[in-house]
């Protein structure tokens, strides 16, 4: 049986981390069994800190306020993550620009809240929401130097209901979130060719 590393980053409530760790960690998928060796979060007081030790996982805190430049702060993820020989880094609401400085090093996936390469930035929710779009969606890409902009991995799509609220499009975004994350960390780790698909699109 094969093992295979992650390492998580996170910023605020976790619900992708806890549907993540849930889904995939110290599972077994066609001989691999995946592991979480690694997690870090940028805030202290950042809630998901408290569900990973639901798994008895303790959570690193490293404050990029604590750094004079973004390269600093990268260059200690970078540091941390290698230390741990982590085959797949993934970010799960992890509210931070990565420079290059990480992203040459690093093999890392993000999800994020939108049909990319439309509404990026933190505020995809609201921005596909009061847009014109009859659909929303989640995007999984691989992270590179462009902000939402590395190769696209998975979307999913669902349909705008003329009585959705924003409340009711956020909760059908996290519902997809938690299902489309896992899927691919398990396809990326347990089989040789990525397996790219649009769904509905």
């Amino acid at each position: 049986m094969f093992v295979k590393k992650i390492a998580i980053l996170f910023s605020s409530n976790g619900s992708n981390l806890e549907a993540l760790l849930k889904k995939v960690h110290n599972k077994i998928f066609n001989g691999v069994k995946i592991e979480c060796v690694l997690l870090i979060c940028n805030k202290k007081d950042a809630f998901g800190i408290q569900r990973a030790k639901k798994f008895g996982l303790e959570t690193k805190i490293i404050e990029h306020t604590k750094f004079n430049s973004r390269e600093e702060f990268d260059a200690q993820l970078v540091k941390e993550i290698k230390a741990k020989d982590v085959d797949l880094v993934v970010l799960a609401g992890f509210m931070r620009i990565l420079t290059n400085t990480f992203t040459s090093q690093i093999k890392a996936i993000n999800l994020h809240p939108s049909i990319l390469p439309l509404f990026k930035g933190s505020n995809a929710i609201k921005d596909s929401f009061f847009s014109d779009m009859q659909v929303g969606g989640v995007s999984v890409h691989y992270v590179s130097d462009e902000l939402d902009g590395g190769k696209i991995i998975k979307q999913r799509t669902f349909e705008r209901n003329k009585n959705m609220t924003l409340q009711d499009w956020e909760d059908e975004i996290h519902k997809i979130e938690h299902e489309i994350l896992p899927l691919c960390v398990i396809e990326i780790l347990t089989i040789d060719k990525i397996y790219i698909k649009d769904e509905n699109v």
